[in-house]
């Protein structure tokens, strides 16, 4: 059986210039493992800076050369890093025509700070607003 756990977080990190999102789900089936190699995947700079731009553009998300070009990398780099950021699962890779288009996986964003802040602050009031769609204990 798998416990539903709603954490209410509003997302502005994640949603930049689009539409709100103001909450997420926990399913619980994160391990972690899987947690760690999110992390580790945004544990160093170039990578961190590359998954960031790709937020800010949403879903459509960008093709290498243009990435390479907005945040100066060079293309040997760059390609390293959107390998280990894919492998990771933190952007996914999409071929349109001659280019390959990369963009974020929100959906393993939310879950991996879903996971982070799975039963924050031990239940008490934390800052965190409430979902509104939860009764007393019934989340």
């Amino acid at each position: 059986m798998r416990t539903v756990f709603n954490v209410a977080v509003f997302l502005p990190i994640l949603c930049g210039g689009l539409s709100f999102i103001p909450y997420f789900y926990y399913y619980g089936n994160m391990e972690n493992k899987t947690a760690v190699t999110l992390l580790a995947a945004l544990a160093q700079e170039t990578r961190l800076a590359i998954s960031r731009h790709l937020v800010v553009l949403g879903p459509q998300g960008l093709n290498a050369c243009k990435i390479g070009e907005a945040l100066a990398i060079p293309p040997a780099t760059l390609s390293f890093h959107l390998k280990e950021l894919t492998h990771a699962g933190l952007i996914e890779a999409r071929q349109e025509g001659r280019f390959i288009f990369y963009s974020a996986r929100f959906e393993a964003m939310g879950e991996l700070l879903a996971f982070l802040a799975h039963d924050c602050c031990g239940g008490r009031e934390c800052g965190l607003p409430a979902n509104p769609e939860c009764k007393e204990g019934g989340c």
